[in-house]
């Protein structure tokens, strides 16, 4: 990664931040979770007004610069004109950030395992986990006994739409989400209250998912 690059002035004071976000972006490349231009990463850098710091559309999450950021408002709507065009994506991260008021950052991987196995099990709705030890690493989750549900909604490039049914999930009664959800044959969302805790999400998550996949195709 090239840390010499100058921040453009609007986005100085988030700096640190940014550049967590690209080291993050390296280390997701060098796994195979965000090759190529696939994924976004935010952090919530106000929350009144909300406003999060996004990766631009198009580019390559292993060479992350520092200009490959955007200020969003709550509406996904760049902040400055003369910033880069957001990602696609970045009203499904608004919608995360709107509905639970603790999130501080929402990650997207597209790893090989997330992408299989969410059309694989996208029949069913969703995919359930349980009994692994490595649920623990998940916010709220205590016991290897508990399970965890992660929906599948269907791909679709009607962002909004999407955005909208994400935000009823998040807001339903009967079933919330709590720690995740997929995209049918596109990846994984998660989200944290600060950047280490959705970063721990998307490893425990991954990981999980790979165990699916392998206990699957060895069974």
């Amino acid at each position: 990664m090239n840390s010499t690059t100058e921040f453009p002035d609007y986005l100085i004071e988030y700096g640190e931040q940014i550049d967590a976000l690209r080291e993050l972006g390296y280390t997701y490349w060098q796994r195979g979770w965000s090759r190529g231009t696939s994924s976004n990463y935010s952090v919530v850098v106000s929350r009144d007004p909300l406003q999060l710091v996004i990766t631009a559309s198009g580019k390559d999450k292993g060479r992350l610069s520092r200009e490959d950021f955007v200020l969003v408002d709550a509406a996904g709507k760049k902040v400055h004109a003369e910033a880069p065009a957001s990602s696609a994506e970045t009203l499904l991260h608004c919608v995360a950030a709107e509905c639970i008021p603790d999130v501080g950052a929402v990650l997207h991987t597209h790893s090989p395992w997330s992408t299989v196995l969410s059309q694989r099990y996208f029949a069913a709705g969703g995919i359930e986990l349980h009994d692994y030890e490595m649920l623990k690493g998940l916010r709220g989750v205590s016991s290897h006994q508990e399970a965890v549900w992660l929906p599948i909604f269907d791909n679709t490039q009607d962002i909004p739409a999407l955005a909208e049914q994400v935000r009823q999930r998040f807001t339903s009664a009967e079933e919330p989400l709590t720690h995740a959800y997929l995209i049918r044959q596109h990846g994984i969302y998660t989200w944290g209250r600060d950047l280490a805790e959705a970063a721990r999400h998307i490893e425990v998550l991954e990981f999980l998912l790979e165990c699916l996949g392998r206990s699957a195709a060895i069974a």
